[in-house]
């Protein structure tokens, strides 16, 4: 920035240093002239030659100083000798001289004329520039080729100067006179004010120097289609004697006769030259001849370029005028149309210039903004989650570049201007929207998770469900809307409702699942306790089945049912919901209950003969007391058998339908009955008479098919079974009766004991006579008193004489050695406990020996009968 400031002060005071060189040494040469005029008349040739050596030296030095001051300036050669467009240095010298900032403020002067006609000269002292110019003392040749470019020096505002190749020149030729009028075409395409070097005795000449290059003019103008008018100032060098005021109007003559001479298309016909030119008309005296008259001439010419582009200036038509930040691209394009010799439309032209400048700062302005390090923090921060102050922020970073763009397209076509604006501002808004679409995302997703908790801390707060649903959607979109206002960016109205219809099908189906959750939760929990309040007395009561057992699960249904919907009904009272739905739930929840008997009742009838077998077995074995029955031979077995086989019939009856109806007369138990026991007795009575079984038949008269749990057929066949499988326990019965009554009669007759005596009387008479045997007979009796006790031969022969026999013909032996043993132990006893010197304790010893061995055989008797016993009891 300081050296930015500097520049203009240094530029400057290099200007007013070689200024006053240069005025120090014109007055220099200017006494030294004096000098040598006024002294000695009559000069010979050497002095001659001295004098015009000094004057030489000192215009050398004077030259000197212009370029001094000429390298200040800014230039370049805008188009070489060839026709090539310098893009390069144009770019560069634009830079230099900060055009792009002048907006349309800025002028463009060209010069053309003839060839060694002082044309760099004049722009060097007119405008401060440092064009190359013709040195006369190496002879006069071509100074310029192509086209120079170079920013005037203290001129306001920004004036551009063309220095173009001279016309008419002897390197190019006659004949080669395309770039001749390419330039010119160019100049008067690109410049406000174009100056036309011509000498002063050309004017009033048919074949003049001049003619040709008007001619070219006003040829090449017809190409043009410019809406502005062009200052065309004739600059009369040389000017003699003659006043301005007399030459001034021959040469418009002369003009005005080649403007009409010149060829115009049909709608330019009859178009006077006014309406394309601003023809000025000056004259400068000789440079060589009368310098300082010329300067003083060329420093008032000066004045009239200051502030050329206000209206009625030099340059004050700006119709169709070329910002300078599209000057390069601008002359870039007309140069390649003219070099393509075509016609050169320049309203086109410009809107192709603005086309193309716009897009390119558009580009510029979008590449910046997706760099900004604002924007990439925005994009970067968006995804972790939402962003306070999202709308404004971006909001602000794309006005800022907006507004960059409409500062530096400002002065292009406005058409394009906005075109490309538009353009720009839709590129940004696609650049933004993922990041946009993003935010909004978050929001939504941030609502949604804020409504599951504000909604579920409602619900556990004790609040009704459509009171909690309602209030939570109304806070959860107010808040939703908070956000995307917070969001919302100015340069555009992106249409949010999507986002918030999705929210709120979000919110939806979350109430739905949450709702269908609780309905199931809360009907999942009446079911349980429905079941848990049906099933074990549902099972109980078919377990003891009787005439009141079906009327006793009507009433247990009725009152579980009433309860059950009494408590659904007060818990969906907070769902509002409609009464169909309602009473739709209501409905479902009895049919559950009711299939929660008909369930039980088909799995209690799948178990039917168990439980035919279990009540049998109870009113059998057991006695009124539920005592275990003892077969003592009193009992009625044939009578006890059909009351429990009745009781049996019975339980299948209540078991083959379902009667959830208040009628129970469907005659399935007098059918049973009639045809299961009063059947079988009259087949006993009478076998030869053939009667209709109602069982022969798959369905009950008065029962429907779905109500039915065992079919005639399958009681037919259960019973069967039943009777098969009850049968074993009726035989034991009887046997063990019988076995009962055969241990109570064990004794031999009368006869036989009277028999005994008599035929015994010698043997006990014997055994009176001698002693020791009555001894004998005492241990023998011992022994076999033992061997009774253990071996439990009464209880043996209780189940009859053959399992009897077996049983202590397995018993014997072990019982023997077992008696055996026990005596060895005790003869191995120490002295004191001799038998013989201790009979008592002897005596004692035998009895505990005996005592053990009946409590041994006693116990094996005991397991012996117990595992007779039992395998029956398994078996059944």
């Amino acid at each position: 920035m300081n050296q930015r400031q500097s520049s203009p002060l240094l530029l400057k005071e290099q200007i007013k240093r070689s200024t006053l060189c240069e005025i120090a040494l014109r007055s220099l040469s200017l006494s030294l002239s004096l000098s040598l005029s006024h002294t000695e008349p009559n000069r010979s040739p050497s002095h001659t030659f001295q004098r015009a050596h000094f004057r030489g030296a000192i215009r050398r030095k004077i030259n000197s100083s212009h370029m001094a001051k000429r390298d200040v300036c800014c230039s370049t050669q805008l188009i070489d000798g060839d026709g090539e467009f310098n893009v390069n240095g144009i770019d560069k010298f634009i830079k230099e001289v900060r055009l792009g900032e002048c907006g349309l403020s800025y002028a463009v002067v060209s010069i053309m004329g003839p060839q060694s006609s002082g044309k760099s000269t004049l722009l060097n002292h007119l405008f401060g520039t440092n064009f190359r110019e013709m040195d006369a003392y190496t002879g006069r040749s071509q100074t310029t080729k192509g086209i120079w470019l170079a920013r005037c020096g203290g001129i306001e505002p920004c004036t551009l100067v063309m220095d173009l190749e001279g016309t008419d020149g002897r390197e190019r030729g006659e004949d080669d006179t395309a770039f001749e009028k390419q330039s010119a075409l160019f100049a008067l395409a690109v410049s406000d004010i174009v100056l036309i070097n011509m000498w002063c005795h050309d004017i009033g000449r048919e074949q003049a120097a001049n003619k040709p290059l008007l001619k070219t003019v006003f040829q090449v103008m017809m190409r043009l289609f410019s809406p502005r008018k062009t200052t065309l100032m004739f600059v009369i060098r040389d000017k003699t004697r003659t006043p301005l005021e007399n030459l001034e109007p021959v040469l418009r003559e002369d003009i005005q006769k080649i403007w009409d001479a010149v060829p115009k298309p049909l709608a330019h016909k009859e178009t006077p030259l006014s309406e394309f030119f601003n023809v000025e008309v000056v004259a400068l005296s000789s440079f060589e001849e009368k310098e300082e008259q010329f300067k003083e001439q060329v420093a008032s010419l000066r004045q009239r370029f200051f502030h050329s582009i206000t209206p009625g200036g030099l340059a004050g038509d700006r119709r169709g005028v070329v910002p300078a930040s599209g000057f390069s691209f601008s002359a870039q394009q007309i140069w390649k149309v003219i070099k393509e010799n075509k016609d050169l439309d320049l309203p086109a032209h410009k809107v192709m210039v603005a086309t193309v400048r716009c897009e390119e700062i558009a580009n510029e302005k979008y590449s910046s903004f997706a760099a900004n390090e604002d924007w990439c923090h925005l994009v970067e921060a968006v995804q972790s989650g939402p962003i306070p102050g999202f709308g404004k922020k971006l909001s602000s970073i794309l006005d800022a570049f907006l507004s960059q763009y409409d500062a530096e397209a400002t002065y292009f076509e406005e058409g394009v201007r906005s075109a490309k604006r538009k353009q720009l501002e839709e590129k940004l808004l696609q650049l933004i929207q993922p990041t946009f679409q993003s935010v909004l995302g978050h929001i939504r997703s941030g609502t949604l998770e804020k409504f599951k908790e504000v909604f579920d801390k409602a619900l556990n707060g004790g609040e009704g469900f459509s009171l909690a649903s309602r209030n939570s959607v109304q806070f959860c979109m107010a808040l939703f809307d908070e956000g995307c206002a917070d969001a919302v960016i100015e340069q555009v109205n992106w249409d949010m409702s999507k986002v918030r219809d999705k929210l709120r099908r979000d919110i939806d189906a979350h109430i739905a699942s949450i709702r269908a959750a609780k309905l199931s939760e809360i009907i999942t929990l009446h079911e349980a306790k429905l079941k848990e309040a049906l099933s074990a007395p549902v099972e109980a009561l078919l377990d003891g089945a009787s005439n009141e057992t079906w009327p006793a699960i009507r009433k247990l249904l009725r009152r579980e049912t009433e309860a059950a919907v009494s408590g659904l009904s007060g818990a969906l009272s907070g769902f509002d919901m409609d009464e169909q739905t309602k009473d739709k739930m209501l409905a479902t929840i009895e049919d559950y209950a009711r299939g929660i008997v008909e369930a039980k009742a088909r799995e209690e009838a799948g178990r039917a003969l168990i439980r035919m077998k279990d009540r049998f077995s109870t009113l059998f074995s057991h006695d009124s007391d539920s005592m275990p029955r003892v077969w003592t031979g009193k009992e009625d077995i044939r009578a006890i058998t059909k009351t429990a086989r009745s009781a049996s019939l019975k339980l299948l009856s209540v078991m083959a339908a379902i009667r959830m109806d208040d009628d129970d007369n469907d005659g399935i138990e007098k059918t049973l009955f009639v045809a299961l026991v009063d059947s079988g007795n009259a087949a006993v009575k009478d076998r030869s008479i053939t009667t209709f079984d109602p069982l022969a038949s798959s369905t009950w008269e008065e029962v429907p098919p779905s109500k039915t749990l065992i079919t005639p057929v399958q009681c037919k066949s259960l019973w069967r079974q039943f009777k098969a499988e009850t049968e074993y326990s009726v035989s034991q019965a009887i046997a063990a009766q019988e076995a009962h009554k055969r241990s109570n009669n064990w004794l031999p007759p009368p006869w036989a004991i009277v028999a005994l005596i008599v035929l015994g009387f010698n043997e006990f008479m014997t055994l009176l006579r001698n002693p020791l045997y009555l001894g004998i007979i005492f241990v023998v009796f011992l022994l076999l008193k033992a061997l009774w006790v253990q071996l439990d031969i009464s209880g043996e022969f209780r189940n009859g004489a053959l399992p009897g026999l077996i049983s202590l013909s397995s018993k014997f032996l072990p019982t023997v050695m077992n008696l055996l043993k026990r005596l060895a132990e005790e003869g191995q006893m120490p002295a004191t406990n001799d038998p013989q010197r201790n009979p008592a304790l002897a005596s004692k010893s035998f009895r505990n020996v005996v005592g053990a061995s009946s409590e041994t055989s006693s116990s094996a008797s005991s397991e012996v009968t117990s595992s007779e016993y039992s395998s029956p009891a398994k078996e059944d």
